[in-house]
């Protein structure tokens, strides 16, 4: 099945493209929406049924002020209609979601299909990074939540993975791994230069959907990484809600030489397990490939090249090629 852009209309269409035995099952999507005639709607106006309910009210209160209609009530009650109004305001209920604070990107185009984001602000070294305190790790478990560390560090290598699995398997929207120290460090190195980025999830039939993901480091034992939807963190900005999160734990790294890792699907969020599967196996590909042969080198090269030109918010950035790179194998 072939995939295409779906970012706008007048957005150039995606090269044609073999879906891979790798891209997840349940890649459909249900929409609701309804479809309105613009124009209809502005050439035949709803009646204003609230305004004649009242309209013998309201002209009876003008005449016992004195005016002559009721447009010369509305005239001297402007200041308080409005502060009545503003009072009442609901983003994303009776005002549009523009009444909340401003998202970042500020400024953004809707009339193209995407923009280059502004570069980042470099992360901080380790060693420059704010000393970490207990109100910092509020809301991120510590691996001492799940496990008990001390024990476990003295396990071998197989044992830990086969309790860090059994310890998530009850929770079937839950993502857990374990890995090695150094593939990691690898992983870490490139999110402290690429500390955001967007990844595809390809779906059948409708092209593809993109996600933005964002890199924290909140202590020196835990990494985190955040995925929301672009069109989300397009509009909300720091405000968008996260569908999946993913924490890495280091305390077994230098004892043991394995980071394991965790995380979780949110429900009903437009996501599923193995979608959120396909996130970070392409998180994988980009953050932590490592090329053993030619053809591989160049696919490193090409990753390598979209996440320098995506952080330094190069307009010659192409989500075709993104989307390209995601599907290869490795």
């Amino acid at each position: 099945m072939a995939t295409r852009r779906i970012f706008g209309a007048s957005g150039p269409s995606l090269k044609q493209s073999t879906w891979t035995s790798q891209a997840p099952l349940g890649c459909y999507q249900r929409r609701w929406a309804q479809v309105h005639d613009l124009r209809f709607l502005t050439i035949h106006p709803r009646h204003n049924s609230v305004h004649e309910k009242y309209k013998e009210k309201l002209e009876r209160k003008a005449r016992e002020k004195g005016l002559n209609s009721v447009d010369e009530l509305k005239k001297v009650y402007t200041d308080k209609i409005d502060a009545l109004r503003k009072r009442a305001t609901v983003p994303g209920a009776n005002a549009p979601l523009s009444e909340q604070s401003p998202p970042t990107p500020e400024k953004v185009d809707s009339s193209v299909p995407y923009q280059a984001p502004p570069a980042p602000e470099p992360q901080q070294h380790p060693a420059q990074a704010k000393q970490y305190t207990k109100a910092s790790k509020d809301g991120v478990k510590t691996l001492s939540s799940f496990i008990d560390v001390d024990k476990t560090a003295e396990l071998p290598h197989k044992e830990i993975e086969t309790i860090w699995r059994l310890r998530h398997i009850r929770d079937p929207q839950s993502l857990c791994a374990v890995m090695q120290t150094d593939n990691y460090r690898r992983i870490a190195n490139t999110a402290r230069k690429h500390p955001q980025f967007i990844l595809p999830i390809p779906r059948e039939g409708q092209g593809a959907e993109i996600h933005f993901l964002q890199w924290t480091f909140p202590s020196p034992t835990t990494t985190t990484v955040l995925f929301t939807h672009l069109a989300e963190f397009k509009l909300r900005g720091e405000f968008a809600q996260p569908h999946t999160t993913v924490t890495h734990h280091l305390d077994l790294a230098d004892s043991s030489g394995l980071v394991l890792m965790e995380g979780r699907v949110t429900e009903d969020r437009g996501l599923t397990v193995d979608e959120g599967k396909w996130l970070l196996m392409c998180l994988q590909k980009f953050y932590g490939f490592e090329a053993h042969t030619d053809t591989a080198r160049v696919n490193e090269g090409r990753r390598k090249r979209l996440m320098e030109q995506f952080s330094g918010g190069d307009e010659t950035f192409k989500v075709e090629e993104l989307l390209e790179e995601a599907e290869k194998i490795p």
